[in-house]
């Protein structure tokens, strides 16, 4: 079963149990989803729905971050309910010691050696780990690895 068809199901199982909060972030994801489709102009693939799925995460910890900042909890409280469901959909997250390996590897395959580098090391990163680790925290690394 696709991702496609997951989505599909986990809408209908959260109407028939009336879980308005689930219902509702469901009903987000599939409308980026679709936004991407009409621009791409075809059906995405699953790992396609990991980058859409993966840059809804960004925006909702960036959001959380702002709200809490701000002293509005109950907004972070539904920006946190809206990041628990998206992660349902994605695959296993990579754990640090696998994300720190990964980007050792690639570092030396790239051989970078300076911040210059950087570029480079993320872009062979990316495909690897998106939607499998927060790439603000992969980017951290690298840049605390480069600097050296």
């Amino acid at each position: 079963m696709n991702l496609n068809q997951i989505l599909s199901n986990s809408m209908k199982t959260a109407m028939k149990e009336k879980n308005k909060s689930r219902l509702g972030t469901i009903r987000l994801i599939r409308a980026d989803i679709k936004r991407a489709e009409i621009e791409i102009g075809r059906t995405l693939e699953d790992h396609e729905i990991f980058v859409v799925l993966d840059k809804m995460l960004k925006q909702r910890r960036d959001s959380m971050k702002q709200y809490e900042s701000a002293g509005r909890q109950e907004l972070a409280e539904t920006e946190a309910e809206e990041i628990a469901v998206i992660k349902d959909f994605l695959p296993q997250q990579l754990t640090k010691d696998e994300i720190n390996e990964l980007i050792q590897s690639t570092i030396q395959d790239c051989q970078a050696s300076s911040m210059k580098d950087m570029g480079a090391v993320m872009a062979l990163l990316k495909p690897k780990t998106q939607g499998l680790a927060d790439m603000t925290e992969v980017s951290r690394i690298v840049k605390s690895l480069l600097s050296k």
